[in-house]
């Protein structure tokens, strides 16, 4: 019995002294990375807007006379002709008041012939002493207020006339019409309830959108460095993205910017001017405002998914010469497509991870393949989550924590 005690104990003994052996170091398993060779390139880069169709010349069509709407003559939403009828208004009592000063027009012009007449009789006989020159005077005096009476009467018929003709009310441009804001039978007049519809000329079209004061602070100091160049006298081509994501096929130019800041917003208004023969654009319209023609010289220009973000800074992983990863902390800019303008951190020449650059650490052993066939683990581009961000707003400083990938809000 003692022996097989014995036996047992040596047995545990073995056991558990086996298991405070030092652990063996394993190799580490190289990553499977793509990399990509930084190159500088003259960049050209676009900037987008959110902006709002407006007319180009929006005219409210009032009633100038007070008086009764007989008939609405236009389809509400047509496009409508310049000198197109919209309204017509009861026009009697215009044509009574046009008759009457007719009849004030006829006396005066029959009184102006018979003192224009007296007074040809009465020069003869002051010439001959036969009357006194008072009488001559007063002669003078009758027949120029009777020719001032006739002016007088021919200004009231001139303005009966035009009364008249402000009973038949016309469209003054080519342009969509809106709808009635007096239907027929109505009584309108001039001063209080005189607006009858709108007419907007849709051709050509404004696009307005506006500029932050950040914005454009940002887009200067990067003139200033060398990092973004406009071009000559400001000639951009500005596009449109509809609601739907189709681009309007017109290319439009910027013709207006505002001198001064909006004291309300703070922003800076600019205006595009676009063609618009088939009535595409309509006035009110929310669409999206992209901005071409500036370029950032000798830009470095990576993909998203190369990039991560630390807990104070973007950084790409670099691979050096013997293809050891390290971090380089960089300086963000705005998006290209499926790629991220980086400001500052990357020189040309240096070699960059790309695909698997999530699972990289620090001296990680890599394998380098082909594009895409390191796989990824996120949901952006290439495999990897997309990265972007308000890059040129982030705060700047070293690489810590864990890495992770840059979120995905642009910058615009």
């Amino acid at each position: 019995m003692s022996k097989r005690l014995f036996v047992t104990q040596a047995f545990l003994w073995a056991l558990l002294s086996g298991c405070h052996k030092a652990p063996v170091d394993l190799p580490r398993e190289p990553v499977a990375v793509s990399i990509q060779t930084v190159a500088t390139r003259d960049t050209p880069v676009a900037f987008e807007f959110t902006a709002q169709t407006q007319s180009s010349r929006e005219v409210e069509i009032r009633a100038r006379v007070d008086g009764f709407l007989d008939k609405r003559t236009y389809v509400e939403g047509d496009l409508v002709r310049e000198g197109q009828t919209l309204f017509l208004m009861d026009p009697r009592p215009f044509q009574a008041a046009l008759q009457t000063a007719k009849g004030q027009l006829a006396q005066q012009q029959a009184r102006w012939t018979v003192t224009r007449a007296n007074l040809a009789r009465v020069r003869p006989l002051v010439a001959q002493n036969a009357i006194s020159k008072k009488d001559l005077d007063d002669a003078v005096g009758n027949e120029q207020m009777a020719a001032a009476a006739v002016i007088a009467t021919q200004g009231q018929v001139q303005a009966a006339e035009l009364n008249l003709s402000y009973t038949t009310i016309k469209s003054p441009l080519k342009g969509v019409s809106s709808f009635a804001r007096q239907q027929d039978g109505s009584y309108v007049t001039a001063t209080t309830q005189s607006l009858l519809t709108y007419v907007y000329q849709v051709d050509p079209m404004w696009v307005n959108f506006s500029i932050s004061e950040n914005e454009l602070l940002s887009y200067r100091d990067q003139i200033n460095k060398g990092q973004l160049r406009f071009p000559p006298r400001s000639q951009f081509d500005v596009a449109v993205i509809l609601a739907d994501g189709s681009q309007y096929p017109q290319v439009g130019h910027i013709d207006f910017a505002n001198p001064a800041f909006s004291t309300q917003t703070g922003t800076f208004l600019v205006r595009a001017s676009f063609s618009n023969p088939d009535s595409v654009l309509r006035p009110g319209q929310f669409v999206r405002a992209r901005v071409s023609g500036a370029i950032r010289p000798n830009a470095v220009l990576v993909p998203q998914r190369a990039v991560l973000q630390g807990s104070k800074s973007h950084f790409v992983w670099v691979v050096d010469k013997d293809d050891k990863p390290h971090q380089q902390v960089v300086e963000v800019g705005s998006w290209q497509g499926d790629d991220w303008f980086i400001l500052e951190g990357l020189k040309a020449g240096e070699r960059i991870v790309v695909d698997g650059a999530i699972r990289v650490a620090a001296d990680t052993p890599l394998k380098i393949v082909p594009d895409g066939a390191a796989g990824g683990s996120g949901g952006g581009p290439g495999g990897e989550s997309g990265a972007a961000g308000n890059a040129g707003q982030r705060e700047h400083g070293d690489a810590a924590g864990p890495p992770r990938q840059a979120d995905s809000r642009s910058n615009g």
